[in-house]
């Protein structure tokens, strides 16, 4: 289970965009509520597994929108 937490925005980041400079875009769309992350602490951290369904249920929507 700990290898499922990714731990900073950074982390977050390096999953979702392949590169820890992307972390602004992290913080801005964790604030508005875009990324299902979550803060423990002043730490914003979400999990590899729900990203990566998160990132289906995306693209998912994206093919039923076209049609």
């Amino acid at each position: 289970m700990a290898d499922d937490l990714l731990f900073g925005a950074e982390e977050v980041a390096v999953e979702l965009f392949g590169s820890a400079t992307a972390r602004r875009k992290v913080y801005h769309l964790h604030s508005q509520g875009v990324l299902p992350t979550f803060n423990m602490g002043a730490t914003i951290c979400g999990r590899r597994s729900t990203l990566r369904r998160w990132i289906a249920e995306q693209e998912q929507a994206a093919q039923i929108a076209r049609k």
